[in-house]
């Protein structure tokens, strides 16, 4: 049995034509990723069963659409968050939370309890209320428990946090990453806001005018310099690290990543936790031989990969980590003067000046 997602659909809606296809694995976050009106909402509905176009879709095995057999939306077991929470104003949150619950959940999957999402989501002391009494978060953390509760194979998520402002966002964002730590659900997760991909996705699916561009691991894509994400002008790579130790009479955390490792500020953190960097490419300098002290605390081993222009002025640098160049990859924005002065080609050693870290999760 196939441990992936097949979603391929192609037709017109009105005058919008779709013709997308991508793979991606039936574990983690997938992020559809793409400019307002590229066709993402169309694919998640699709996958739901709520937009009838002709393709197929298959999640771990089990065909929802091909050639023979289309399912209709009752029958996938599937978990929809809208943009809007849509609560029914005159059931209770822990009714709300209730309602739509399977009498019997598949045998194939271990059920999530209704405790569990409760504690997950932090509804513990919401549970009484009327969803005319919650704020935009929390109306929103209910509409995501509810999904939950309907034990889906597959939780669809259609930009969850537009419709917050900035300090609502901030505040659930850390449920979301909680559910993905504890949950082995697999979600694909609509945005058109980088910073939720970084901290969120593992995997991602670049769509542009009802086309997929690109997909694959989130840190492949964001190093590809040929793809958008790493040609934009706040481009970064996201690594997945794990705690070595902490210092705690300088609030800083070591974390190592394949190839090197990284000083960080941080309140804490036990050894072995796992940690999600994010590196900007601005904020990475490079050098032929190893700097003398400096202000810069993370300064790594690395062997140039690529060299891309991307204007008549800059150019992109693919590094990877450790002398042998066997490492992560991270990005650097150089100015075409500096690329020439340092004559920076593929294979070449180099020294990678980080001038900031910081902790997307």
């Amino acid at each position: 049995m196939s441990d992936d997602i097949e979603a391929a659909f192609s037709g017109t809606l009105g005058a919008f034509r779709l013709n997308a296809a991508f793979s991606a694995p039936a574990r983690g976050i997938t992020a559809l990723f793409g400019p307002s009106g590229c066709g993402k909402t169309s694919v998640l509905r699709c996958i739901a069963g709520l937009q009838r176009l002709e393709g197929r879709c298959v999640v771990a095995g089990e065909v929802w659409q091909d050639e023979r057999r289309f399912l209709p939306t009752h029958r996938r077991a599937l978990g929809y968050v809208f943009q809007e929470a849509s609560l029914f104003p005159h059931l209770s949150v822990q009714r709300n939370l209730a309602f739509g619950a399977p009498l019997k959940a598949e045998s194939s999957t271990r059920p999530i309890a209704f405790d569990e999402v409760v504690d997950l989501l932090g509804l513990d002391k919401l549970l009484d209320r009327s969803p005319r009494n919650l704020s935009g978060g929390e109306r929103q953390r209910v509409a995501i428990g509810r999904a939950l509760l309907s034990q889906p194979r597959l939780l669809l998520m259609d930009e969850p946090l537009s419709a917050l402002d900035a300090a609502t966002k901030a505040e659930i964002l850390p449920f979301l990453e909680r559910m993905h730590e504890r949950l082995s659900l697999p979600s694909i997760y609509i945005t058109h806001d980088v910073s939720e991909v970084e901290r969120l996705a593992d995997h991602i699916v670049l769509m542009q005018a009802g086309r997929v561009v690109a997909s694959g691991r989130l840190a492949d894509i964001q190093s590809d310099p040929t793809l958008p994400l790493a040609r934009a002008p706040d481009a970064a790579v996201t690594l997945d690290a794990r705690i070595e130790t902490h210092d705690a009479r300088y609030g800083l955390l070591t974390l190592s990543v394949r190839g090197g490792r990284f000083l960080t500020p941080a309140h804490g953190g036990a050894p072995g936790d796992q940690r999600r960097l994010r590196v900007v490419a601005g904020d990475v300098s490079l050098a032929r031989d190893r700097p003398g002290p400096s202000s810069i605390l993370n300064v790594l081993e690395a062997r140039v990969e690529t060299v891309t222009a991307i204007d008549d002025n800059q150019n992109i640098v693919v590094l990877r980590l450790g002398a042998d160049g066997a490492g992560d990859r991270l990005l650097a924005r150089l100015t075409r003067k500096s690329t020439e002065t340092l004559a920076l080609q593929a294979d070449m050693p180099v020294f990678a000046q980080v001038k900031g870290v910081a902790l997307a999760r």
